[in-house]
């Protein structure tokens, strides 16, 4: 890949114009988004050209973090330098922290309420079958042989036995760079190839295990999963569950599933259901903290990653990596979706809902907007009536 050239900078004041729009208005999901991206960046504004802007799309795929957020970060910094990283980051960030905190603070006050449980009763079944959807059009994609089929699912198995995501991420992506490699590793040139010199994973950040609630293990939390988590917003799930549910023990499962359920349903990245999650443990400073814990990462990643994106895509050992980490979220997308199947499928009702959203999802191109808004009114509906 050849690099890519710095276009013309433009004035910091449009870079923040077009990304706080579309922070305010990004609905469905990161590929949605990087399609919003890529109508105005290359077709309306000609900042950069068709093979320029996939270039940086498969560079976003080599880091942890959110796609979406980072390509907005990336394009922020090709068009205004330092400047227009921070700028371009903060405002696709702002506006879905802030509608995320809203309706954490609503949350807070009405979740008790019959009529709101009867809206998320609804719209649990909606998500968990958009989940298994993604889960199927990515599966597609990370399966590329017997080896990363027989990996993905060892993952499965040995997340639902309880064994660390992160190891598991970690391990997946050697294994399937060092099998896939095998010939090269016994006759690598240590001068031109090998494991030596490909890009290392962030170790994770070790947080002590503690039950009572505080700021700092809250924003180490959110920071350690920022550094290591690949794949879509959906995996973000098996993290979420494993730090806040399992080993902190600061929220239930259908706090995590009402958490994923705002992600969803409110523009820009579905990684602002960090937000949502630091506000109800710790309020407004918690919301900020947790916010900027997760999403910290993403912009040191694009800031070290944007020149070395073309050694990086021409290397087999780190598209083999990056492989086995993809298939690896996919294990771990797959294991806190069974999870999540209990607290979702509660009734004869919420079973049918959940197959119907999922034969709309494979036969129609309906924004998923529109399938949770749906669900939120048959719950209401179903409240009324019984």
């Amino acid at each position: 890949m050849a690099a890519i050239p710095t276009p013309d900078r433009s004035s910091n004041g449009e870079i923040a114009r077009l990304f706080l729009r579309l922070g305010a208005t990004a609905f469905g999901g990161p590929a949605a988004h990087i399609a919003l991206m890529h109508a105005e960046v290359v077709e309306r504004r000609k900042w950069l050209s068709d093979q320029q802007f996939l270039d940086l799309l498969g560079a976003t795929n080599l880091i942890p973090g959110p796609n979406s957020t980072e390509m907005a970060i990336h394009l922020g910094y090709l068009r205004g330098g330092y400047r227009g990283l921070l700028i371009a980051g903060t405002c696709f960030i702002l506006p879905a922290m802030l509608i995320t905190a809203g309706l954490a603070w609503l949350y807070l006050r009405i979740s008790q309420v019959p009529q709101m449980q009867w809206l998320l009763y609804g719209i649990r079944p909606v998500i968990l079958a958009i989940i298994l959807q993604a889960l199927w059009g990515l599966g597609k994609k990370a399966m590329r042989g017997p080896l990363s089929g027989v990996v993905g699912l060892s993952v499965l198995g040995l997340y639902l036995l309880g064994a660390n995501e992160i190891a598991l991420l970690v391990g997946a992506g050697l294994v399937v760079m060092l099998g896939s490699n095998f010939r090269r590793l016994q006759s690598a040139d240590p001068k031109t190839g090998g494991p030596a010199g490909m890009l290392l994973l962030l170790p994770a950040v070790s947080v002590a295990a503690q039950q009572v609630f505080s700021l700092p293990v809250l924003f180490f939390t959110f920071l350690k999963i920022g550094s290591v988590l690949y794949g879509s917003g959906y995996v973000l799930l098996a993290f979420l569950r494993a730090d806040f549910v399992e080993r902190l023990g600061w929220l239930t499962d259908q706090q995590l599933l009402d958490a994923i359920t705002i992600g969803q349903v409110t523009p820009g990245p579905v990684f602002t259901t960090a937000t949502f999650i630091g506000y109800l443990l710790g309020g407004p400073p918690g919301a900020l903290l947790a916010t900027i814990g997760i999403f910290l990462p993403a912009f040191i990643f694009v800031l070290l990653s944007n020149p070395l994106i073309p050694r990086l895509r021409r290397s087999p050992w780190t598209a083999a990596l990056l492989d086995g980490v993809n298939v690896a979220s996919l294990g771990l997308m797959t294991g806190v979706t069974i999870q999540l199947v209990q607290p979702s499928l509660v009734d004869p009702l919420t079973i049918l809902l959940a197959l119907a959203t999922l034969v709309i999802l494979f036969h129609t191109k309906l924004n998923s907007t529109w399938l949770l808004l749906a669900g939120a009114l048959i719950g209401v509906l179903r409240a009324l009536w019984f």
